[in-house]
């Protein structure tokens, strides 16, 4: 079990835990994680606090600079910097990316990511928290047809 990083204090312990699955054949340590609207693949942090660091440096609003995004978050630079990385090289050459693409409007340019597919979701729902959720829903959807591949 892993506790996701960055998250708000107080949050209940049963909705913050990722549960890591295994066979249970023994001396089989292979294991496998269930899609997750929490986390963004392997990563650690809140799915949602990797949208919306790498979005808010992305787009630089109201001068979120890498100290403020460290105490808002608690993230390091050098993890932002990696993030960023992964949405700009990675993520949109992706076998997720490339699934869900046509499900989102062509607006959404790669180069962009993540900003602008989390920005297309808050415009189509009209509100933020929503946006944000319908992203996290999309990208763990397209995760999950991705294991099933």
């Amino acid at each position: 079990m892993r506790k996701p990083r960055g998250g708000p204090e107080g949050i209940a312990e049963d909705v913050c835990v990722r549960l890591s699955l295994c066979c249970g054949r023994e001396g089989c340590r292979r294991r496998t994680l269930p899609p997750s609207c929490l986390f963004l693949g392997r990563k650690v942090y809140w799915g949602a606090i990797v949208l919306v660091v790498v979005a808010l440096r992305q787009q630089r609003r109201q001068s979120f600079s890498a100290a403020r995004l460290r105490s808002l978050f608690g993230v390091s630079w050098e993890t932002v910097r990696r993030w960023m990385g992964f949405f700009a090289e990675v993520f949109p050459v992706s076998g997720l990316w490339r699934r869900v693409r046509g499900l989102v409007p062509v607006t959404v340019r790669d180069e962009e990511l993540p900003a602008a597919l989390l920005e297309a979701f808050v415009e189509a729902r009209e509100d933020e928290g929503d946006g944000l959720v319908g992203c996290l829903e999309l990208l763990a959807r397209g995760e999950s047809d991705e294991r099933a591949s």
